[in-house]
């Protein structure tokens, strides 16, 4: 049997002892039910970060392939998820959330349970580069679609969402007839990527940012971290697995200068909070 049937295997068989035991402390558990959201530009990390979460004994995780909670990588209405919830006996209902960052907010806000448990979110980060070379091997038609957005600002459906006027201007002043798939997809890297300070999220205090390169080198102290932010309890058991061999694999992308230099003031902007919070949990002690 193969590594990854085996690896599947073990999924299932844990999933099946988590609902075994949610099922006995079910009442208990619907006391302090909350939700999470697992947030980022695809690439980031996230599925790594969701599988983590999964192995958790306290949570019940939806990833963007369960068609109870997706249709083609997207989520669904507010009333599916709202009944997988209602559905859910663990103390920790995750949902990833990826093509829905434009409305995070939004979405915190409707899946609060009450004022002591409200929403939250975990907004994993990537170092764009890594990020860029990785879209350039799954999907390599990030050209044409920039070109689409900067002529018609609502064409690609969800990647196009959420556009502020700033950041459209940026789109049609950076894209050109001859841009390079490395540098489009530098360039949805960012526009993706700022919503999470034009929502506000540097000081929200329901969201987390994590940086994906501190996450697989430091995976104690982060996951620690995450866990403590979630409030759930952390065991090495459930980051024994990550590791850090994915981090600059391969050479720096080729991007285009003013695209690049986007990019890196908002990596800058990203390590700036990552560092402020990591260091917020460190004074605290946990």
């Amino acid at each position: 049997m193969g590594s990854y049937r085996l690896a599947e295997l073990d999924r299932r068989l844990l999933i099946l002892r988590k609902g075994l035991l949610h099922g006995f402390n079910a009442a208990n558990n619907k006391q302090q039910q909350r939700v999470a959201f697992v947030a980022g530009v695809q690439r980031s990390g996230t599925n790594m970060m969701m599988d983590v979460l999964e192995r958790s004994f306290e949570t019940d995780v939806y990833h963007e392939r369960d068609r109870r909670a997706f249709y083609n990588y997207q989520m669904r209405d507010v009333a599916v998820i709202r009944q997988l919830i209602a559905q859910s006996k663990a103390p920790c209902f995750i949902v990833k959330s990826l093509c829905e960052l434009q409305n995070l907010s939004r979405l915190m806000d409707e899946f609060k349970i009450d004022e002591s448990r409200p929403a939250k979110t975990i907004w994993v980060n990537r170092h764009y580069f890594d990020v860029v070379s990785s879209m350039l091997v799954s999907f390599k038609n990030q050209a044409n679609q920039v070109k689409r957005i900067a002529e018609y600002r609502n064409s690609d459906g969800w990647l196009s969402e959420g556009l502020s006027d700033e950041t459209y201007a940026l789109i049609k002043e950076l894209v050109h007839p001859g841009i390079s798939d490395a540098s489009a997809a530098a360039l949805i890297w960012y526009f993706r990527g700022v919503l999470f300070f034009e929502q506000g999220f540097d000081n929200d205090p329901r969201v987390q940012l994590v940086q994906y390169e501190s996450l697989v080198t430091e995976p104690q102290l982060e996951f620690a971290r995450i866990f403590d932010f979630l409030g759930l309890d952390y065991s090495e058991r459930v980051s024994n697995k990550v590791f850090a061999s994915s981090v600059r694999r391969r050479p720096p992308p080729e991007i285009g200068a003013p695209i690049m230099d986007l990019c890196a003031s908002l990596a800058t902007r990203f390590e700036t909070v990552a560092e402020r919070q990591r260091q917020q949990f460190r004074e605290a002690g946990r």
